[in-house]
């Protein structure tokens, strides 16, 4: 069994793979990461090869520890990977975009395929039906959105996400919803739009923390999945251990 471990900057989400399928799935906090690891391997025995994406401050010591108890792998741009990268600056990929293509290539093999990443960024990313990774795109969240309005301007609150009424508001609350929501939205569809003008035969896969929140309202077709990452981790981890 493969244990999946995605470190962020304050939680840490594992996930217990039995070949493709998810046994298991938690969030805990990043200090309490060792304590449930232990308690995972002592649950699932089997449990004999892991891999860890951080983008987080896991210390050397944390990832020594686990490295003694299982066969390891520590992602990064030299991780042996399952697709051709082009991007230009490999080094500066971010290993949650690796992690994604991967996935993506794993699960529409030979297809042009857009996945599109919704959590405090949103990131496109682009692969060809040659398994190549071409590269995307990168802009603000929906959370990041309503933050700046906020932060950035002397009079304008800080709103919880809502789904807009109207394109129209009719107050200043409701004026920012609009604004923030279907500006995502329209961005995505644009985006989509673009890619679909190049390649009729394109593939869109939405994922990440506003997954299910913006694809009750795309228009477009895609494949939502909020265990790609996860699923992708798992992949690169099979990839490895062939």
């Amino acid at each position: 069994m493969n244990l999946i471990i995605d470190v962020g900057n304050t939680y840490v989400k594992l996930a217990v793979f039995k070949g493709d399928e998810i046994k298991r799935k938690d969030v805990v906090k990043l200090d309490h990461l060792l304590k449930y690891f232990n308690s995972l391997k002592k649950e699932y025995k089997s449990i004999n090869k892991a891999i860890i994406s951080s983008v987080g401050k896991l210390n050397d010591k944390d990832i020594s520890y686990i490295d003694k108890q299982v066969d390891l792998i520590l992602l990064n741009f030299e991780t042996k990977l399952p697709f051709k990268n082009l991007y230009s600056t490999p080094k500066t990929l971010g290993i949650d975009r690796i992690a994604l293509v991967s996935a993506s290539v794993n699960q529409f093999p030979k297809k042009n395929t857009l996945i599109i990443d919704a959590g405090t960024c949103i990131t496109y990313d682009f692969v060809t039906d040659k398994n190549e990774y071409i590269g995307g795109a990168i802009s603000p969240g929906i959370r990041m959105r309503y933050k700046s309005l906020n932060n950035l301007t002397a009079n304008l609150p800080l709103l919880e996400t809502e789904i807009p009424n109207s394109i129209t508001g009719n107050s200043t609350n409701t004026s920012i919803h609009s604004g923030v929501v279907n500006g995502v939205l329209k961005e995505i569809e644009g985006v989509i739009n673009q890619y679909e003008q190049k390649y009729s035969d394109l593939t869109v896969i939405l994922t990440g923390g506003d997954a299910n929140f913006l694809s009750k309202q795309l228009k477009s077709s895609i494949f939502a999945n909020s265990n790609f990452l996860l699923e992708g981790l798992n992949y690169i981890l099979q990839f490895n251990s062939n």
